[in-house]
């Protein structure tokens, strides 16, 4: 249920924390900084959270909700192919409402400045890929080879999103096949390819 307090509420605060985390860095995430932002007198904050460090755990929570839990629950779908599991997986990279790049990067650059983050950080890479693995298993990949594509697949991902490597659309859509075929070694059918292809062009048009 959402706080409200006058016109600002609890949601509000999580927003401009996670809009300052995205745009600064970790360091901007600060009460008055975020006051400033919602045009609220920097009191107005303690409403809603015990301290900064309240606000910063549910900034956590929320990316790890974000950008987590839909590679699991896409990791876990049901499919007839390894290639057409591992477009289940893709749908992540190309909705935006699905992951965000952008927070993923500043949460990993936090983690480069607390230790307590970057285990936080280390344990969601851990989900995320042993998600895929588990996935790659169900398609009889021996457990060692599973995890090795996982990995890959995955931390090819992260490095694209980290390096910010920007592929037009055209070019994404030719490389799907390739990719397919790189990740599980198993050629996909056409209209997986196909009903991708369709899928990303609705979801990410051409600018």
């Amino acid at each position: 249920m959402q706080q409200t307090v006058g016109r600002m509420t609890r949601e509000a605060w999580i927003h401009a924390g996670i809009d300052a985390l995205i745009e600064e860095g970790i360091a901007s995430v600060k009460i008055q900084v975020m006051a400033k932002r919602l045009g609220v007198s920097r009191s107005s904050f303690y409403w809603f959270f015990a301290d900064l460090q309240a606000l910063h755990g549910e900034l956590l929570e929320h990316w790890l909700t974000k950008n987590t839990s839909p590679i699991i629950e896409r990791a876990l779908r049901p499919a007839a192919t390894v290639t057409k599991a591992v477009c289940h997986i893709f749908e992540c990279w190309v909705d935006p409402a699905l992951f965000d790049p952008r927070l993923d990067a500043a949460v990993r650059s936090w983690g480069q400045v607390e230790a307590v983050i970057r285990d936080v950080v280390d344990q969601a890479d851990d989900q995320r890929v042993d998600a895929i693995t588990r996935m790659f298993v169900r398609y009889s990949y021996p457990e060692e080879e599973a995890f090795i594509r996982a990995r890959v697949l995955y931390f090819t991902q992260v490095g694209h999103f980290t390096l910010g490597i920007r592929d037009d659309l055209e070019m994404r859509l030719r490389l799907v096949r390739p990719y397919l075929l790189s990740f599980t070694g198993r050629l996909p059918a056409d209209d997986e390819v196909e009903a991708f292809a369709a899928m990303m062009r609705r979801r990410q048009p051409p600018n």
